[in-house]
């Protein structure tokens, strides 16, 4: 599954929330620096799926507020 999501580093609290079928908003406390930020990105969207970090997956978007990350 292919999600789209908006990414607020440097938030008080981790949270993902579902905008509609396939976008969210995910807040991090990471600051985007160094890749901190998509890996904190990475683990609150596993957590939300119940999945193992290893299954999420960014396409596109490393260095951008807006990704689009894979979930297997």
């Amino acid at each position: 599954m292919k999600i789209f999501v908006k990414v607020k580093p440097r938030a008080r609290a981790e949270e993902a929330e579902r905008a509609d079928e396939a976008h969210f908003k995910v807040a991090v406390r990471e600051p985007p620096a160094g890749g901190k930020a998509n890996e904190a990105v990475r683990k609150v969207l596993a957590k939300y799926f119940d999945v193992a970090i290893s299954r999420v997956r960014i396409v596109s978007g490393r260095a951008s507020k807006q990704k689009i990350i894979e979930i297997t």
